[in-house]
């Protein structure tokens, strides 16, 4: 099922009609999100089922994380469990591109998107995998591991390095647990 696609000139004048759900990572999150935006990382998604479930059935529920990438999995998960929700398109990088303004929580501090994250993750393991290949000749197919890797990622749409950088401490804030727990909790009222 194809998610149902909203632009950010359609999105604007609803953001208080519908509930906002923000994707990614909790310092991606922190760097700025939409206005009124709940964020739930779309590793935690099968956990906010219920909650999800309670708010879709008081309104819409629309989706959003940096590009409209991830946004649009979340979207197709929430589908398979019943429960319908719009994908931003170009996500919160178009929301911002477009001039509307993002809330930054008190003491937030930016973190790089995801997709920029993962480039320089991938683009190091390879230059790396490359120059060991100098000292230690047959290190370059640790390279080619890489970029088969990001091949499946995206024939696949998934990314495991995105989830295993999204475990990093400077992507999960100490308190995004108990920011999870509280949104959680708010979206079941």
């Amino acid at each position: 099922m194809t998610p149902t696609p909203l632009t950010t000139a359609q999105l604007q004048p609803r953001l208080g009609q519908l509930t906002v759900i923000d994707v990614r990572s909790p310092g991606e999150y922190a760097s700025g999100h939409i206005p009124g935006a709940h964020n739930i990382p779309l590793d935690q998604l099968q956990r906010a089922l219920p909650a999800l479930r309670a708010a879709a059935d008081r309104g819409e529920l629309a989706l959003v994380c940096a590009s409209g990438a991830r946004s649009a999995t979340a979207c197709d998960q929430l589908a398979t469990a019943g429960i319908p929700a719009a994908t931003l398109i170009g996500g919160t990088t178009a929301w911002a591109q477009d001039g509307n303004p993002l809330e930054r929580p008190a003491g937030g501090r930016a973190t790089w998107a995801m997709d920029r994250q993962v480039r320089m993750a991938a683009g190091s393991l390879v230059l790396i995998g490359l120059l060991a290949d100098l000292a230690l000749p047959g290190a370059r197919w640790f390279s080619a591991a890489v970029g088969a890797g990001l091949v499946f990622s995206a024939a696949t749409n998934t990314c495991a390095m995105g989830n295993l950088l999204g475990r990093l401490p400077y992507n999960r804030p100490r308190t995004a647990a108990a920011d999870l727990d509280n949104t959680l909790a708010a979206l079941h009222r």
